[in-house]
């Protein structure tokens, strides 16, 4: 039997380092098939000093690697393009 993770989602604690900026917690979430990143800070509200937990969304990037670069194509050296060349020899 295979696991069903459609709808669901986990948090982690995360390692803030020397940046407080970094959220308290990351994970990921999986809404109707579509897989998200989560992130969520620990903040207190300012009028009632409660505790509650700030949350950002972002849909995954589909990462298949860089891409690949068009190979350079150097053109024989003639007559013709002789003057093209940025510096004669």
């Amino acid at each position: 039997m295979t696991y069903d993770n459609t709808n669901s989602g986990v948090l982690f604690k995360n390692d803030k380092g020397d940046n407080p900026k970094r959220p308290d917690y990351r994970g990921s979430l999986n809404v109707g098939g579509t897989d998200y990143n989560i992130s969520g800070w620990i903040r207190k509200s300012k009028k009632t000093g409660d505790s509650f937990m700030s949350l950002k969304i972002e849909a995954k990037k589909d990462f298949s690697g860089p891409k690949k670069a068009d190979p350079v194509v150097q053109k024989p050296i003639s007559e013709d393009n002789w003057a093209d060349l940025d510096e004669p020899f």
